[in-house]
């Protein structure tokens, strides 16, 4: 009911200018301004160069990098823990890969989603290169995309070198 006599009051106010004038100079401004009007390319372009740069160092530490919520050892999304899974059952070496929590920096969190134009976290960064989110990496796993990407890419997990296996 008060929705409804705001936004009739809003919607007659808008169409006599001088009414609107009538009204709290704050409310008229407040009511001229909607808070889900879609953001310019300027606002939606605020990543930092530091935060730019401190994403592009964590891109090239590994060959393999997860962005995630919590760590390897303890996710703390669904999501990101089926990320760990499929790398896991893929054979990715330890030594290639690299994890960072999102939840431990809120500007790393919100910036490595505008780095990658990509809106979910998990992702996956392989050489550098974006490859996706859970959904992806799960389409991936399924068809056999993400065994030859890792392949090619050189980072899966190799057995014990044959000078050892033969002793």
């Amino acid at each position: 009911m008060f929705a409804r006599s705001v936004a009739s009051n809003l919607l007659r106010s808008s169409a006599r200018p001088a009414a609107a004038m009538r009204l709290a100079p704050a409310f008229a401004l407040r009511a001229s301004v909607s808070p889900f009007a879609p953001l310019t390319p300027f606002q939606a372009r605020l990543l930092s160069e530091q935060t730019r740069s401190a994403i592009d160092k964590a891109v090239a530490s590994a060959p393999v990098v997860l962005f995630m919520k919590g760590t390897p050892e303890t996710p703390q999304c669904g999501f990101s823990r089926a990320a760990i899974q499929i790398l896991g059952l893929q054979g990715v070496n330890p030594e290639k890969f690299a994890a960072f929590n999102v939840l431990e920096d809120p500007e790393l969190r919100a910036g490595i989603k505008e780095y990658s134009d990509w809106p979910t976290i998990p992702q996956l960064y392989v050489n550098k290169e974006f490859i996706g989110g859970t959904d992806i990496l799960v389409s991936m796993h399924q068809n056999g995309d993400l065994a030859k990407l890792f392949e090619d890419s050189k980072v899966l997990f190799e057995g014990a070198p044959e000078s050892e296996s033969k002793e």
